[in-house]
C-alpha cells in the first residue's frame, strides 16, 4: 500500500477566499473517500524539527515565520498569508515530506504520498512567497540525504510555476538533481533554460519551460524522452515528484492544457522509473486551484503510482526534441541523451 500523509493543520492554514485554501484539501479527501481509499495507508505527520528545516533554510527565515505566526500572522506579500495556525500547518507539511522521505528508504513503502499544504517549491531558503512558508519538498530530499541514507536524490517539479524556491535551494548541489516543467512566461519569471546550476550542481538544475498551450504531448513527452533517461544515468535513491496540478486545463491561473489523464501518464512513467532503479516516490502535493480537476487528479495519480498499466508510448513533438537536443549538449550530459 502507499503511505497518504495527512493532518488537521492543513484546513487550520486559513487563507480565506485566496486560491490557495483550504477547499483544495476538502476536495481531495472528499473524492478519496468516495472511492474508499484505495491502496492507501493513512497517517499523520510529526511536526518538522528544527533541524530537518535549517539543512535548507536560513535559522533567520525558520525564527521570523514562527515569530510572525506566533503574533497573529498576517500578509507576508501580496500572495502570501499567515494566521496563528500556519505555523503548525508549515511544520506539518514539511515534516510530512522527511517522514515520507524515512518511511520510503526504510522500506516500509513504495510510494508516499504528502496530502498537505501549504505547499512549498517557490519557498527559498531565505524567503517565503508563492503561497509558499517552508519548502516541503527540498526538506524531504534533504532529509534522504542527511539522515536516511540516500546519496543522490531526483526532484521532478511538474507544477505550472517554476520551482524557484527548490532551485535556488539545490542550485550548487550535485546530489540532488531538480527538473522542472513549467510553463513560461509566468510567475515567477524564473526557470529558463540556460539556467543549469553552478558549481558542484552546474548541470544538475534542468529548467524545461513550455508555452502557454502546452499539453500532455509537451509534459508527458518530457517526462518519457528526457526526465526518464537522465534519471537512469544520474541513478537516484530517491524520487521527489513536486505535484502541482495547475497545468490541468481547467486551472483558471495558468494557461497549459493537461488532463487527468496525463497526469496519470505522468506519474505511470514515475512508478515504471521508480521499479527500474530500486527507488521509491515521495510526492509532495504543490498547485492546482480548481478543485474538481484537482481532486481528479490527484486519484488519477495515486491510480497510476499504485497500478501496473504501463506508461503510453509517446512519441516525441518538436518541443520535447529541442530539449533533448539542448540538455544532451551540455557538459555533464553529453552522450546520455
Amino acid at each position: 500500500m502507499a503511505l497518504y500523509l495527512r493532518h488537521p493543520t492543513s484546513l487550520a492554514h486559513d487563507t480565506g477566499p485566496h486560491p490557495e485554501n483550504a477547499g483544495r484539501i476538502e476536495a481531495i479527501e472528499s473524492a478519496l473517500e468516495r472511492a474508499g481509499w484505495p491502496g492507501l495507508e493513512r497517517a499523520e505527520p510529526p511536526p518538522a524539527e528544527r533541524e530537518w528545516l535549517t539543512r535548507v533554510h536560513s535559522a533567520r527565515h525558520v525564527d521570523s515565520i514562527a515569530r510572525l505566526c506566533a503574533a497573529g500572522g498576517g500578509p507576508i506579500d501580496l500572495d502570501t498569508v499567515t494566521v496563528p495556525a500556519s505555523w503548525e500547518a508549515a511544520l506539518r507539511a514539511a515534516g510530512a515530506a522527511a517522514e515520507g522521505a524515512r518511511s520510503l528508504l526504510a522500506g516500509e513503502h513504495d510510494v508516499a504520498f504528502c496530502g498537505m499544504r501549504p505547499p512549498g517549491h517557490h519557498a527559498e531558503s531565505g524567503r517565503a512567497m508563492g503561497f509558499c512558508l517552508l519548502n516541503n519538498a527540498a526538506v524531504g530530499a534533504a532529509h534522504a540525504v542527511a539522515a536516511c541514507g540516500a546519496e543522490r536524490v531526483l526532484v521532478l517539479d511538474w507544477d505550472v510555476h517554476h520551482g524557484n524556491g527548490t532551485e535556488e535551494i539545490f542550485r550548487e548541489r550535485g546530489d540532488v538533481l531538480y527538473v522542472s516543467i513549467h510553463q513560461s512566461p509566468l510567475y515567477p519569471g524564473t526557470g529558463a533554460a540556460a539556467e543549469i546550476g553552478s558549481g558542484a550542481g552546474a548541470g544538475a538544475t534542468v529548467n524545461l519551460p513550455v508555452p502557454p498551450g502546452a499539453g500532455g504531448a509537451e509534459f508527458v513527452g518530457l517526462v518519457a524522452h528526457l526526465v526518464v533517461p537522465l534519471a537512469h544515468a544520474f541513478r537516484p535513491d530517491l524520487l521527489v515528484v513536486s505535484a502541482g496540478y495547475d497545468a490541468h486545463a481547467a486551472d483558471p491561473l495558468a494557461g497549459c492544457l493537461l488532463d487527468d489523464a496525463d497526469y496519470a501518464a505522468m506519474a505511470a512513467h514515475v512508478r515504471e522509473l521508480g521499479r527500474g532503479l530500486a527507488a521509491p516516490i515521495l510526492v509532495c502535493l504543490e498547485g492546482g486551484y480548481e478543485r474538481g480537476a484537482l481532486a481528479r487528479s490527484v486519484l488519477a495519480t495515486l491510480g497510476a503510482l499504485n497500478g501496473d498499466r504501463p506508461a503510453p508510448d509517446v512519441g516525441p513533438v518538436p518541443l520535447v526534441s529541442e530539449a533533448v537536443a539542448r540538455v544532451g549538449s551540455t557538459d555533464r550530459w553529453r552522450g546520455v541523451l
